[in-house]
C-alpha cells in the first residue's frame, strides 16, 4: 500500500519543543583553546550586558541534559505494561508525557501506534521539527533533504535502507510534523517480552524506533 502522508500548515513558529530552538544559548565546542576563549569572553559580555543570566547559561545546559531519547522509550515501556497510560498517551500525547514528568512546553504531541496492520513513520517535510524532549536531539539524516523527501514519496525503500522491511500486508503511514505538532511512534511489543520490568522493555526502544524507521 502507498503511504498516507498527514497534511498541516507550517509557519516556522519554531520557538518551542524543537531541535533547532532560537532562543537556546549554543554550546560551543571547547576543544580548541583559542575557541573556548572565545566562548568564554562573548559569555561573560553578554551576561554583562543583560541578554541572559549565568543561571541562564546552567539552566539551559541542564535542559539539553534531560533531552533524550530514553525519556521516549520510558513512555513506551510504561505504555506496554499499563492500559491505562496507553490510553492517555494515544488521547493526549502531551498531557500523558507531563504527568510522566516531561514537558513538551506547550507543544501537542500525538502518539501513534504501530500495529498488525499499520506501521506509521514520521517526517518533518519543510525543515527539521521533532519532539527533542522526548527523543533527544535529532539525527542528521532526520534533517537530511534526502530523507524528507524519499519518504513521503516511496517509504518502504527508505525504510529497506533502514534494515527495516515492512510486509505488504501492513500499511505504512507517513506523518508530517510541524511547529505546531509533534509526533512519536508507540512500536508494537515484541513477542516474549511478558516478563521483563520496565526499565528492560525501555532498553529495548531505539530512537529509530521513536521515529518509525525501525519496528522498535
Amino acid at each position: 500500500m502507498t503511504a498516507t502522508p498527514s497534511h498541516h500548515d507550517h509557519d516556522h513558529d519554531h520557538d518551542r519543543d524543537h531541535d533547532h530552538d532560537h532562543h537556546a544559548i549554543d554550546v560551543v565546542d571547547t576543544s580548541n583553546s583559542d575557541t573556548a576563549l572565545l566562548a568564554d569572553a562573548l559569555r561573560l559580555v553578554l551576561i554583562e550586558k543583560g541578554v541572559f543570566t549565568a543561571a541562564d547559561v546552567t539552566a539551559q545546559l541542564n535542559l539539553m541534559e534531560t533531552r533524550s531519547d530514553r525519556n521516549g522509550a520510558n513512555l513506551v515501556a510504561r505504555a506496554w505494561q499499563d492500559p491505562v497510560f496507553k490510553t492517555a498517551l494515544l488521547e493526549d500525547g502531551a498531557r500523558a508525557a507531563f504527568d510522566a514528568g516531561y514537558d513538551m512546553k506547550g507543544t501537542p504531541l500525538v502518539v501513534l501506534e504501530n500495529t498488525d496492520a499499520v506501521h506509521n513513520v514520521i517526517v518533518c517535510t519543510l525543515c527539521s521539527c521533532y519532539p527533542v524532549t522526548l527523543l533527544g536531539p535529532s539525527p542528521e539524516w532526520y534533517k537530511s533533504k534526502a530523507y524528507r523527501g524519499r519518504v513521503v514519496r516511496d517509504p518502504r525503500s527508505v525504510l529497506q535502507e533502514f534494515g527495516t522491511t515492512i510486509a505488504f500486508e501492513r500499511e505504512v503511514r507517513v506523518h508530517d510534523s510541524t511547529a505546531d505538532m509533534r509526533y512519536m511512534i508507540l512500536p508494537r511489543r515484541p513477542e516474549g517480552t511478558e516478563g521483563l520490568s520496565e526499565p528492560a522493555l525501555a532498553d529495548l526502544v531505539t530512537r529509530n524506533g521513536l521515529i518509525g524507521v525501525a519496528e522498535i
